[in-house]
């Protein structure tokens, strides 16, 4: 799926068949981060756009809240997926916080400050309509299977 930002936010709004109001509404949820101009204007992908049709169906078909989807997000262990240090956590807010995705925090001293949150794994794993207690298993699966294979090291 391409990555590259190319559509206006009319322009997705229109190929999801949703307002710009909507579409700025899920930015500032954190639900979506979106690319910004120098201009801030706004570009998305097909991949946000399909993130998107992914957050629409959690809403839609699943009754899952705008809430609901923000601290679902915020369970996802950014910190094994980056492998962030102990010192790390010490600066961490979306470790101390359960009510909102990691990408939504303004990262200072710690691994992610430099990160650009849109090129990040972590933001990325829920780019596909996988369902999402299926890919919350997985990754707590994945997440116990590593913690395994160092304590075997």
């Amino acid at each position: 799926m391409d990555d590259k930002p190319k559509y206006k936010i009319s322009e997705a709004a229109k190929i999801l068949g949703i307002s710009v109001h909507t579409m700025r509404m899920y930015e500032r949820e954190g639900l979506i981060v979106p690319y910004k101009k120098s201009t801030n204007q706004r570009l998305f992908s097909d991949k946000d756009i399909e993130r998107l049709r992914c957050i629409r169906n959690a809403i839609n078909e699943e009754k899952i809240s705008i809430e609901g989807i923000k601290r679902i997000f915020s369970l996802i262990p950014c910190w094994a997926i980056v492998k962030c240090s102990l010192k790390n956590f010490e600066y961490c807010s979306a470790l101390k916080e359960a009510n909102r995705p990691c990408w939504t925090f303004k990262h200072e001293n710690n691994f992610c400050a430099e990160k650009d949150c849109r090129e990040c794994e972590v933001y990325n794993i829920f780019n596909d309509c996988e369902p999402i207690k299926t890919k919350l298993v997985e990754l707590t699966f994945m997440n116990s299977i590593k913690v395994k294979e160092e304590e075997i090291k």
